[in-house]
């Protein structure tokens, strides 16, 4: 079973085009997007293996490159 996520708020005062842009900002944070389109289809367990390999390498070459290890 999925693990429940916090509720996510943003507070409205006057500008609501920012608080739009905040509240997207947040689902694409949490991850919500992804894991509604994980729930549509039927994923294998080597794809969702796959998927998590790949993002993990590409993390870990994001980050050697911040440090300078890599150019």
């Amino acid at each position: 079973m999925a693990k429940k996520k916090p509720n996510i708020q943003v507070s409205v005062t006057s500008h609501v085009d920012r608080a739009l842009r905040q509240l997207k900002k947040k689902i694409e944070r949490e991850g919500v997007v992804r894991d509604m389109k994980r729930t549509v289809y039927f994923e294998p367990k080597t794809q969702k293996r796959r998927k998590r390999l790949v993002r993990a390498i590409k993390l870990n070459m994001m980050r050697m490159i911040s440090q300078g290890l890599i150019k």
